[in-house]
């Protein structure tokens, strides 16, 4: 069994990957300091694959965590999570993210290159893209400046591993810029559960559902979209999990050094508003929202054009909007039992 380290695997896309790792035979070991997850996932993800998922406390700027791993677990590829991801937070402090987000990667490739480890996958955003001038946007799509140090650090270390490439260095890398992910496990075990006010819509159509929060603002209906308000490429997560399983068996192909970029999303655009009518159409029940003004830095719309992840690694998304709005309502009623 390869062992596979995932750092921030306690996290909401990761942990749902260390699940479809189990399931595809490999062997995950979750890094996690929980300053944004919560150590209940551990035992969750531990219930649904029914065994006990290794689990490290511990912070991945941190080499000596890293070496204890590696000692304990030899490991044979890296799939890096571990990233502050609050846009609005990254304006007020902004070293704090480059410090976590960029000095984290580079901690982990000289760690990589001293241990031999070939293989990573690396968690980046169609943030890098902007307000695209083309749509939909492919990997060739050109990045713009980015709206945030957040997405300004998603593009940075992006950068980095092409130049660590470029440098001869004996790995092989491929990065996933997402797009929207959303959605729970089907067994409502595990779901994405942010600390304090939600960053994310989904949480809090799901919060506003379960009475936890008294309303949704819709920011602004008079943008140039279908019914006004702004679109997203919004993708389950147990899909966008099985793209990083994908993406790591598409690397043992591949010699040393390599990079390759891929979008991750479902190639479709649903307006914030259409998310609003599918939950509760799906889960028969009336949402109370209201339109408030535009926000700033709100990117209009963008979507992926993702026929070089159907086409290069066979990956394609199996579930649908409705299936990711059912999910995150039964999540969201779990947390109250």
């Amino acid at each position: 069994m390869k062992n596979i380290l995932i750092t921030g695997g306690a996290g909401y896309i990761g942990s749902h990957t260390a699940v479809e790792l189990v399931k595809a035979g490999y062997r995950p070991i979750v890094l996690d300091d929980f300053s944004n997850s919560d150590p209940s996932v551990i035992e969750r993800v531990s219930e649904i694959i029914g065994q006990k998922l290794i689990c490290f406390e511990g912070d991945c700027n941190d080499k000596s965590v890293l070496e204890k791993i590696h000692a304990e677990y030899p490991l044979e590829g890296v799939i890096h999570f571990a990233a502050f991801k609050a846009v609005g937070e990254s304006t007020v402090l902004p070293l704090k993210y480059y410090q976590n987000n960029v000095g984290s990667l580079t901690v982990l490739l000289e760690f990589m290159q001293e241990k031999g480890i070939k293989n990573i996958v690396f968690s980046s955003s169609c943030t890098v893209y902007g307000q695209p001038d083309k749509l939909p946007v492919t990997e060739e799509t050109p990045r713009k400046d980015a709206e945030s140090p957040y997405g300004n650090t998603k593009k940075i270390c992006e950068d980095i591993l092409v130049d660590f490439v470029k440098s001869k260095a004996n790995v092989r890398v491929v990065s996933l810029r997402y797009f929207n992910p959303v959605g729970a496990h089907p067994s409502s075990k595990i779901g994405e559960l942010p600390n304090g006010t939600p960053n994310n819509l989904v949480p809090f159509v799901t919060q506003t559902a379960a009475g936890i929060r008294e309303k949704i603002t819709v920011f602004g209906n008079d943008y140039d979209t279908v019914d006004g308000s702004c679109v997203r490429d919004f993708i389950h997560v147990m899909d966008l999990a099985d793209a990083h399983v994908k993406a790591l068996s598409y690397l043992d192909q591949k010699n040393a050094p390599f990079y390759d970029v891929f979008n991750v999303g479902t190639g479709n655009g649903n307006t914030v508003l259409e998310i609003i009518e599918t939950f509760e159409k799906v889960n028969d029940l009336k949402l109370n929202y209201e339109i408030g003004p535009r926000r700033a830095g709100d990117v209009v719309k963008i979507w992926a054009d993702t026929k070089k992840i159907n086409e290069v690694l066979g990956w394609f998304p199996k579930y649908s909007l409705e299936d990711s709005m059912r999910d995150s309502w039964n999540w969201q009623k779990s947390l109250a039992n």
